[in-house]
């Protein structure tokens, strides 16, 4: 597993708390690998999901570090999702 995921992994759970997310997403991080959430919370992982939301490494970061909206990058064209759109949008709301 790479530092990126680790990292991302760490800093999703530490994001959601004990919550967790209702439903399953997946991250695919180009290069690194990917990442699923669920109400278990986050972990590496290639499990099939919901809905799968795709980016570069750097994009990633900087919607993890609050810097990217996940809106604004799903327009620009830095992050893409296939699946369901509405859980995406959920999925922004915990990541902000």
């Amino acid at each position: 597993m790479s530092d990126v995921i680790t990292a991302a992994v760490a800093a999703l759970n530490e994001k959601m708390g004990d919550e967790g997310f209702d439903g399953t997403a997946k991250f695919v991080i180009e290069g690194e690998g990917s990442i699923v959430i669920d109400s278990d919370g986050a972990r590496a992982s290639d499990d099939d999901a919901e809905v799968t939301l795709s980016a570069d490494t750097d994009t990633f970061e900087s919607i993890l570090a609050g810097d990217l909206d996940p809106t604004a990058a799903f327009m620009s064209g830095r992050l893409s999702v296939d699946g369901d759109m509405g859980l995406a949008m959920k999925l922004g709301s915990v990541l902000a």
